[in-house]
This record gives structure tokens, sequence and C-alpha cells, in this order.
């Protein structure tokens, strides 16, 4: 301790900062890799709606304030020999704090572009043109089944017709749907 106490008293902080907040991050990004990374933890003092907005994270998480006071800290401790203004010194340690955010932004937005909804919803499928797999019988007879790609994948699911039988093969388009059965009609 006694190195620190020989320091100037802003580099003093910026080690105090640095040292506490790197290894937390150590740990988060230990913690991440583990799988054990579902939340924070924490919970916000103040209750915010959040759920209506776009925003792909939260701006006031555990996870944000470590990745900025990185930024400060050791933007500080890095430019502390090579700026002479403090003020300066502080002005631009913040900057990097706020750029280590933004960064970790854009790191997250891109992360979720790859994320996908491939959940099936038969109401999907209302409009797309199908192949008959089955025959259809004739005038809500019986059912048949045909073959719709739904999001790039193939489901095959039962269907019926309100016009003539429609034969196995044939390109029929998905009109609407009751209690879950296609009602289709020949594809022109």
């Amino acid at each position: 301790m006694e190195f620190f106490e020989q320091l100037d008293p802003l580099l003093r902080t910026f080690w105090y900062i640095a040292i506490p907040s790197s290894l937390i991050f150590i740990f988060q990004t230990v913690m991440t890799f583990v799988g054990a990374d579902a939340t924070d933890g924490l919970d916000a003092d103040f209750d915010g709606d959040f759920d209506g907005s776009d925003a792909p994270f939260q701006l006031f998480s555990l996870r944000n304030l470590i990745n900025f006071l990185l930024g400060v800290s050791w933007a500080g401790i890095s430019f502390f020999d090579s700026i002479e203004n403090k003020t300066i010194l502080i002005i631009l340690s913040l900057f990097v704090g706020f750029a280590f955010l933004f960064l970790f932004f854009l790191v997250i937005r891109q992360i979720q572009k790859l994320a996908e909804d491939n959940s099936f919803d038969i109401h999907h499928t209302i409009g797309k043109t199908a192949e008959v797999y089955l025959k259809i019988p004739e005038k809500m007879s019986g059912k048949g089944k045909v073959m719709v790609s739904v999001k790039g994948s193939y489901h095959e699911l039962d269907a019926m017709t309100e016009g003539e039988a429609l034969p196995s093969n044939a390109m029929v388009k998905v009109i609407r749907i009751e209690n879950n059965i296609l009602i289709v009609t020949i594809f022109n």
C-alpha cells in the first residue's frame, strides 16, 4: 500500500477505481463463458416501463457501470503522464468511459441481430402457397394434408377446401384458418 500513498491523488483515485472494476469485469466475463450470465442479479431502485422500447440493453446495469469505470480508470492511468492538464485528463477519461459504453451497445446490438424467432404460428400460413400432400376431399367433406413453407421450414398441416377435390401435388393457396385447419383454394 506504500506504493499508492506516494502517488498523486488523482492517479491514486484512478487506480482505486481500476482495480475493483477490473476484477469485477474479469469475474463477469468468466461467469458469462460458464453460462451464469442470465441477469446482473440486481434490481433497479425505480420502476420503469422499458417493455415498450426497442432498447437492446438496459442502460442502468452493473455491467454498464463496470464498462464505464474500466474506460475512465484505465484511460486516466494510461494518459496520466502524457497529459499535464488534469481537467483535460478527466474529460478525456470520461469520454473514453462513454466510448466503452457505446462500443458495448454496438456489440450487443449486433449480437441481437443474430437472434431469430423461429416459433411456428399457424396464422403465418394465410396467403401462402402450399402443395397438396394428401388428397383433399371436395366441399369440406373431409381433411387432406398440405406442405407449406413458413419462415424457411416446411410444415405438414391438415387442410380442407370449399370447392372441388384437390389431387396430390396440386398447388393451393391458404385463404383462412378454422379450428387449426387450413382452408385452401386452387392456386391460379
